[in-house]
Order: structure tokens, then sequence, then C-alpha cells
């Protein structure tokens, strides 16, 4: 017979239980200090390359700017070890991000053989391929089905947001929805979860499907949440991502810490990744 798969208990939340997790974030940005605001910055001059080098092929933009929020997960990883780090009153600084990312190939020679030790590798390459299928998907609904050709954000707006009896962004958006929607609720707390415990790719991504089923409003609340700080961002020219991406990646940790009692899985080391 077949072992049933161990899967921590779940919380429910309140509604307004998302904006706690936000100041909490802020809290841990300031306490984090320069750590936390440098992976800010860096995201910020990441978006705004990008911009720089795909303003004139918009198709190409908008994919690679909506992937972004596909592998966000995997790239927060960082504000999650030093939220980890802050909760044990351990020091937050770049020796906990450094160790996280490549410690594991120091202390654990033998790491590769561990199939539960690339949890964290295996579910960034997913959500990386996710990522790369809708920026094809992305640039060849734009490229190929806008009425006229589509250059820079202007062009967008005019030929795909604001076209008259056109249905070009509606599908865009509904094409979007139906590959964000199932990543969300496979990675809002799998990550956080991987980095904290030794727990299996899928116990992690059970175990977030089952938080979103038993908070489907409070998550669907922190899933808009997220969206309008990432919007927010675009809306300043990346300037806001200095502070909103720190923000989010260390309120995602407590998401986890409140919706998760992953008190039965055994604790995973700092060296991780």
């Amino acid at each position: 017979m077949t072992t049933p798969v161990y899967l921590p208990p779940v919380r429910s939340v309140g509604l307004a239980q998302p904006l706690t997790w936000l100041a909490r974030g802020l809290n841990d940005l300031t306490h984090a200090g320069w750590v936390s605001w440098a992976h800010g910055l860096a995201a910020a001059l990441f978006g705004l390359g990008v911009s720089v080098l795909a303003y004139r092929h918009f198709w190409l933009l908008a994919g690679v700017l909506s992937a972004f929020l596909v592998v966000g997960p995997v790239l927060a990883t960082s504000f999650y070890a030093l939220s980890r780090a802050l909760e044990r009153q351990q020091r937050a600084d770049w020796g906990v991000v450094r160790r996280t990312w490549l410690g594991w190939q120091r202390s654990h020679p033998r790491a590769w053989r561990e199939h539960d030790y690339w949890c964290l590798v295996e579910f960034g390459l997913l959500l990386a391929l996710a990522a790369l299928g809708w920026i094809v998907v992305s640039a060849s609904l734009i490229t190929l089905l806008a009425p006229e050709p589509v250059n820079d954000p202007m062009d967008f707006v005019r030929h795909v947001v604001l076209a008259e009896g056109g249905w070009l962004f509606e599908l865009w958006l509904a094409l979007g929805s139906l590959l964000v929607a199932p990543i969300f609720a496979s990675s809002v707390v799998a990550m956080p979860l991987l980095l904290d415990r030794k727990a299996t790719l899928s116990q992690a991504v059970l175990t977030s499907w089952m938080v979103v089923l038993a908070n489907p409003v409070p998550m669907a609340f922190w899933a808009a949440l997220m969206l309008a700080l990432t919007l927010l961002g675009l809306g300043t020219v990346f300037f806001a991502f200095v502070v909103a991406i720190p923000v989010l990646g260390h309120a995602s940790w407590h998401a986890y810490r409140d919706l998760v009692d992953a008190s039965g899985l055994p604790e995973r080391g700092e060296n991780v990744a």
C-alpha cells in the first residue's frame, strides 16, 4: 500500500490579515537594512533595464514583465531567509543570503544525491518554464492578433487595450489569469515551506493549495494586494519596486508562518538553496 503523504495543518485567517503581513514585511525591511534594500534596487534596475531594451518591442516587454510575477516566489528566497533570521533573533545580513544560495556546496558535498535537497531548484525550474511559456504565448497573441503593430506601450494601449470592438486584451488577460491562478495557488507558501522545513516538492505544493482552499477570500485579497503593489512599481517606472519587492518578499514569509503549522516537519538548516 502507498503511504499517505503527510501534509502540515493549515490555519484560517481573517480577511484583513494580509494587511498585517505587509506591516510585518515593512518592519523586516527596516531591520534587515541595506541587504533587503539592495535586492529591491536590483529588481527595480532589472525592470528598468528590460524596459529600455524592449521598449520598441512591447510584445516582448509585456511577456517578460508578466513572467517576472510568475518566478517571483523563487526570487524572494533571500527575503524569506532574512525574515527567518530576524524571527530567530539572528543577524540578518549578507552572510545569511550567501549561505542560503551557495553554502550547501561546501557544507553538503553529497547533497546532489539527496532528491529532497533539490526541491527549491526543481520548483524554480518549473516556475521558469511556466514563465517562458507565458512569454511565448503573450508575444504570439500581441504580435499575430493585434490590428496594428505594437512597438511601444502607447501602441499597446491604443491597439490592444482601447481597440474598438476588440477582444484581444480580454483574451490576453484571460489566458494570463488561467496561468497565474494555479501558479499562485501552488506557490503562495510553497517556497517558504521548502526553505524552512525538510519537505518534498509535492508536500509543499499540496500544502499551498490547502491554504488557498481554506482561505479563498483572504488569499484573493492577498493576490490583489500583490498585483496592486506590482502595478504601483510599473506606474512609477519601477522606482517603487525598491520598497514594494522587499516588503512583499518579507510579508510572504509571515503569510507562511500564519497559515501553516509546519512543526510536524523537521527543520531545514540555513544552507538550503
